[in-house]
């Protein structure tokens, strides 16, 4: 291992007590929390194959088989890992839009965090370059839904009834699959791309055009959902 594990990796903080827990409750908690803890830190640095367990436990001061009390095993650990960093951005991007009032604002805003967040190097390797690598597509899809795609179908939700809009839930459920997919497949060429920043703008610009072009329709009261379809008669 090139750097020792104690430079790799921040003293964990302790768990705050948690009222009618029993002692032995709280210590279980304190050692699964500092298992992913120390695991992010060392997913994000060594990656998922250059990171032994041995090496995780040593940097959370427990034993390996307290490891295996909490995770299944290294893949398991990784998944609680992807869940607690995904988990943190999603809270993250929302906290960025909180008290924007303009729907259109917020998701623009929502999107720059967003394209923040997917440059950020642990983002970058835990989710994007080793997630679908160590849960396989269907896995890692599956996580992403379970945090990402909820914010996404809030915003789309918000922005398609604007200014007294109406547009069905499958419509709505339809654009932010739509969106989803776009954000993850730029996401990760944000990532990926040799100058991250420029590829984030080119992005933003994209999306910002797409975004004018469906504020366009809703200022023009044109209606998204069942009542629009055409009629065969």
């Amino acid at each position: 291992m090139p750097k020792s594990v104690t430079k790799l990796v921040p003293k964990v903080p302790p768990l705050p007590g948690v009222p009618g827990a029993s002692r032995r409750q709280q210590y279980s908690a304190s050692t699964k929390r500092a298992l992913v803890h120390v695991a992010e830190e060392l997913f994000s640095v060594q990656g998922y194959a250059g990171t032994p367990l041995d090496a995780i436990v040593s940097g959370a001061d427990v034993t390996k088989g307290a490891l295996y009390h909490h995770f299944s095993g290294k893949q398991a650990l990784f998944e609680a890992v992807f869940e607690r960093v995904e988990s943190e951005s999603a809270q993250r991007i929302q906290q960025t839009m909180k008290g924007i009032k303009d729907p259109w604002q917020a998701a623009m805003v929502g999107l720059r965090a967003f394209l923040d967040v997917v440059q950020e190097p642990g983002y970058r390797r835990i989710v994007i370059q080793e997630g679908p690598a160590v849960l396989g597509y269907e896995r890692f899809r599956e996580q992403e839904e379970r945090t990402a795609f909820g914010v996404v179908h809030d915003i789309v939700r918000s922005v398609l009834r604007t200014g007294g809009q109406h547009a069905d839930e499958e419509m709505v459920t339809t654009f932010a699959r739509i969106f989803f997919g776009a954000l993850s497949s730029a996401g990760e060429s944000v990532a990926t791309a040799d100058d991250p920043t420029r590829a984030a703008e080119r992005v933003e610009t994209a999306i910002a055009y797409i975004m004018a072009g469906l504020q366009s329709l809703a200022d023009q009261g044109v209606v998204l959902g069942a009542d629009a379809a055409p009629s065969t008669d």
